[in-house]
């Protein structure tokens, strides 16, 4: 089985056997929600699998901020899964008020820490948002929160930089992924990260695991074992899917030029 990466065209209707999104972070002028409602709009599964960080609790304790296009998502999320999509929503870091009701299901969405998918060709994937295997989030909380205002300051700085670029019509240009592979510490944490995590899959049984937290999209092999990251909706707007011949693909959801349009205001806030 391949794994390759891609994007889609406009206007294209896709069905596959699962797909993965996660850090959407519902709740920040980051979120990039018009292009996951666009993307939902367009590809159907049988599962769907929220890994973590749907819901950004974080930034709404600090202060509210929700526009439409929030609701909009959530919308869609529940429209799937009353016509037949099996949603499963792990609990991530930012969305952590919800590990308390790990077991229970919202109408049709069942809460869960982790969860396991069984591929067509029989291996078996652990599916965890990660931030439970990263030193930071467990011992360093405080930490945690800095770097995550940090992030949201470069956002802004990098939102009104490609403001200027898609006036030049120019392509999106991330400034917090330019640093994550030019500053040395942070190689090293990421590299550590995927490590520990693939790992404990192998320990744990599975043929491979499948998560969120870092938001920096990957399908390859680490000593024997298939690792996956499903990326984010705040810059790589990005999932993962399963094809019904069993092939995991990363999408990468262009900005599309039929919405640029209505999400330019947000680009600047």
């Amino acid at each position: 089985m391949n794994s390759t990466e891609f994007s889609i065209p406009d206007q294209c209707h896709e069905r596959y056997r699962a797909i993965w999104i996660s850090d959407v972070h519902l709740g920040t002028p980051g979120c990039k929600a018009e292009y996951l409602v666009d993307f939902l709009k367009f590809n159907e599964s049988e599962h769907l699998y929220l890994v973590g960080d749907i819901i950004d609790g974080w930034q709404l304790k600090r202060g509210w901020y929700w526009r439409q296009s929030h609701n909009d998502v959530i919308q869609k999320i529940l429209r799937k899964s009353r016509k037949g999509t099996k949603v499963i929503y792990i609990a991530g870091n930012h969305d952590e008020a919800l590990r308390p009701f790990a077991g229970m299901a919202f109408g049709d969405i069942a809460i869960v820490d982790e969860a396991t998918h069984e591929l067509l060709d029989g291996r078996k994937i652990w599916i965890t948002h990660g931030d439970l295997f990263d030193g930071i989030i467990k011992h360093a909380k405080w930490l945690a929160y800095l770097g995550d205002s940090l992030y949201n300051f470069i956002l802004k700085v990098n939102n009104t930089f490609n403001h200027l670029r898609h006036k030049f019509g120019l392509s999106y240009w991330s400034l917090s992924q330019y640093l994550k592979h030019r500053v040395k510490n942070a190689v090293s944490f990421i590299t550590q990260f995927e490590t520990i995590l693939t790992e404990e899959a192998k320990r744990r049984g599975y043929d491979g695991v499948l998560c969120g937290h870092i938001h920096r999209p990957e399908i390859r092999q680490i000593n024997g074992v298939l690792y996956c990251n499903d990326g984010d909706w705040v810059e790589s707007l990005s999932a993962i899917v399963e094809t019904h011949t069993g092939e995991l693909k990363i999408v990468h959801w262009p900005y599309r030029s039929s919405i640029n349009k209505s999400v330019e205001e947000e680009l600047i806030v």
